[in-house]
């Protein structure tokens, strides 16, 4: 950056640097994945008049590649200054919209390419069914692959990778077996990526057991399949496999990633193991991802179930940024260990941070932290609140929240009124409303 820093200063003095060409490798140096100065292209960018679609694409491309993706949406601004996108501006645009699920902004790109006819580009086609995949819009995602002039093997992965069907996920698969194209058969080409995405699908839709078959079929894996059979396991209910597997991964060579850590730290949760939580905590210090708001909220639920609340209270102080998740975890945890005023002093915070909403999962750790405390007018409140300030309809676990709030206190009467009263038909197991 030094030597660049001494470059873009030679470029201004001797004019060079109002030539597009030169400025526009200087924007693509620091947009580069690999030597990411985001902060130093943007402030080359805003000083450029009529910037070209190249460098527009340059900037979205750097931004999309970042942590950084809501100012990857410069592509708004590329439209309000007159300049036309290319066929090389929309899949980075779409991306973005995967990376934040941002389906009804994804849609809006989706119009915008239409109107430019580029639908007809099979890279920009498959970001669009890329896309819908990761918003799980399938039904949008298979109308634009059934309108893809050539299919390739992108176009396949990103359709499988997308469903959470395991019926249409094995048609798929069995299409994909007609076509020649099956990866996990030693007559056929090895192909990574695809081979991936069909044991992928597997592991998503619950079926471990076909899912860890292919994986060990695998001629050659990488750390997306890795990731994906950890993930699997803890997604369903197998932490101990899960665990496993990643002592599997570090025997084979793997180095481990901010995904995998995911996973792990909340298999420990689910196992109640608090050694093996902490030493998964020492890795992500060394690779400097604890401040990380998806780690950091897995840390904070981690040791919430690991029965260490001074522990979890740290990680989330250290967090600079929190989202709705991490504030949720939070909540969930203190109520979870009995400190139903702190859970509530939390939620509170959490309402005057403009950039978060609760949801759904927010109010049963608030209505439970309501129930242990005993504030049954506050928690009437909040119930309340939710549907009429939040829009939030209320599911049979807050109407269970509410019930053992209410019986808590006493107050027989209004929680039998409040069951007759449920839109929803109640669970009963022994006698106790789920």
């Amino acid at each position: 950056m030094r030597e660049l820093e001494q470059l873009h200063g030679l470029m201004i003095t001797t004019s060079v640097i109002k030539e597009m060409v030169p400025l526009s490798k200087l924007i693509d140096f620091c947009t580069d994945s690999e030597t990411s100065k985001l902060s130093y292209a943007d402030s080359v960018f805003r000083q450029i008049h009529q910037p070209s679609v190249y460098i527009w694409n340059s900037m979205i491309k750097g931004y999309s590649n970042s942590d950084t993706t809501d100012e990857s949406l410069l592509y708004r601004e590329m439209l309000q200054r007159g300049h036309s996108p290319d066929h090389f501006t929309f899949p980075f645009v779409l991306k973005v919209c995967s990376i934040v699920y941002d389906h009804d902004y994804g849609k809006c790109v989706h119009n915008h390419v239409l109107k430019t006819g580029f639908e007809v580009n099979v890279y920009v086609s498959t970001s669009l069914l890329n896309m819908y995949a990761c918003c799980e819009d399938m039904k949008s995602g298979l109308k634009v692959f059934d309108e893809i002039p050539k299919w390739n093997v992108v176009a396949w992965t990103s359709l499988i990778a997308g469903s959470r069907d395991l019926g249409t996920g094995k048609l798929v698969h069995s299409r994909v077996r007609q076509l020649g194209y099956d990866p996990f058969v030693s007559s056929c080409n090895p192909n990574l990526v695809l081979a991936t995405a069909i044991f992928d699908m597997y592991a998503k839709c619950g079926n471990l057991n076909t899912a860890r078959d292919l994986f060990d079929k695998m001629p050659k894996r990488n750390l997306v399949a890795w990731n994906s059979m950890i993930a699997g396991y803890n997604q369903y209910g197998q932490a101990e496999e899960a665990v496993d597997v990643f002592s599997d991964l570090l025997v084979s060579g793997f180095d481990p990633d901010k995904t995998t850590f995911l996973s792990v730290i909340s298999a420990c949760g689910k196992l109640g193991d608090l050694a093996l939580g902490q030493s998964f905590h020492a890795n992500v210090l060394k690779m400097n991802i604890c401040k990380d708001v998806a780690i950091g909220t897995a840390l904070v639920d981690m040791y919430a179930k690991c029965g260490d609340a001074e522990c979890a209270r740290k990680v989330f102080s250290k967090l600079k940024t929190k989202d709705t998740m991490a504030w949720t975890s939070m909540i969930i945890g203190l109520a979870m260990h009995g400190d139903g005023e702190e859970a509530l002093q939390t939620f509170k915070r959490m309402q005057e941070d403009a950039s978060v909403s609760p949801d759904q999962i927010t109010y049963i750790g608030v209505l439970c932290a309501c129930s242990h405390v005993g504030l049954v007018e506050e928690g009437q409140r909040h119930f309340t609140e939710m549907r009429n300030v939040y829009g939030i309809d209320p599911t049979i676990e807050h109407y269970g929240c509410m019930v053992d709030l209410l019986s808590r206190a006493g107050r027989f009467e209004e929680a039998q009124r409040l069951l007759e009263q449920m839109p929803i038909q109640p669970k009963l197991l022994s006698g106790e409303l789920f």
